[in-house]
């Protein structure tokens, strides 16, 4: 998706800062990573951005949001020069990260993880379309979203062990509900890039489409979701999230208790 036709300035948050472009077509945000000549590589600033969209998503309750990528790549994990000691200009690095006391790190991976953790809990159903590379903090992004549609050069990769880490930002647990533990500790162990063809066959991504049809594909779920009543598409995000981790007599009481609230609100509708 081009970035010349993502102009629209939020109150309080400009169309195009930290390398976020923010566009609003009716019930759909549109968030574009759009530092092209860097793949799209994510710092600090960009992470401080999406919590900010958080609040706006959440405040204006869209029925969609699209996560998008500027360029030949959806994003290439997290700035090099966050593995140096100078770091990105007014952004730190991991070395000073590193230097700080056990629970300030703690406390500030919190916060960067909440750049990512929105995109699961928002009741808007959100979907991310990957071109080129995901890697990292990317792959990490695009998992957080209900839905992945790639293009058929994506490759997907966890590159945290080559810089002896692990994924922090909130990947891990949609990692493994998509492929199971031993698949997820597999990718994350050797940093091998994963195919479109094999992220849809593992369940990783629903779809693998040639790039010209990206935008065509997320517009199929973006219509699907219009054509369901109000409130529908957020009670089958928590319906389905709680059927990952409930005892089958949880999850049918949940079944049964969204199911009366389905019905009250398909009765308020017809007015009845």
């Amino acid at each position: 998706m081009s970035v010349d036709s993502i102009s629209v300035q939020i109150e309080g948050i400009p169309a195009d800062a930290a390398g976020v472009a923010v566009s609003v077509d009716d019930d759909v945000v549109t968030l574009t990573l759009n530092r092209p000549e860097v793949r799209n590589a994510q710092t600090p600033g960009m992470w401080r951005r999406l919590q900010e969209i958080a609040v706006f998503v959440a405040e204006t309750n869209p029925l969609a949001v699209v996560l998008t990528g500027e360029g030949q790549s959806f994003s290439a994990g997290l700035d090099k020069r966050m593995f140096t000691p100078e770091g990105v200009p007014g952004e730190g690095s991991l070395f000073a990260l590193a230097g700080q006391p056990a629970e300030e790190i703690a406390a500030e991976i919190a916060d960067f993880q909440q750049a990512f953790s929105w995109l699961s809990s928002s009741p808007a159903l959100t979907i991310a379309a990957v071109q080129g590379h995901a890697i990292g903090a990317g792959f990490q992004l695009a998992l957080n979203c209900d839905i992945i549609v790639c293009a058929q050069d994506a490759q997907f990769n966890m590159r945290e062990a080559d810089y002896g880490l692990v994924p922090d930002v909130t990947g891990t647990s949609p990692l493994v509900r998509a492929v199971g533990y031993r698949r997820a500790l597999e990718m994350c162990l050797t940093t091998r890039f994963v195919t479109a063809q094999e992220a849809v066959s593992m369940g990783l991504a629903v779809a693998a489409v040639p790039n010209e049809e990206l935008d065509d594909r997320v517009q199929t779920y973006v219509s699907a979701a219009r054509s369901r009543v109000p409130g529908l598409v957020a009670d089958l995000k928590q319906l389905l999230q709680h059927a990952q981790s409930a005892s089958p007599e949880a999850q049918y009481e949940r079944e049964r208790l969204t199911q009366v609230r389905r019905l009250e609100a398909l009765k308020a509708l017809a007015g009845g």
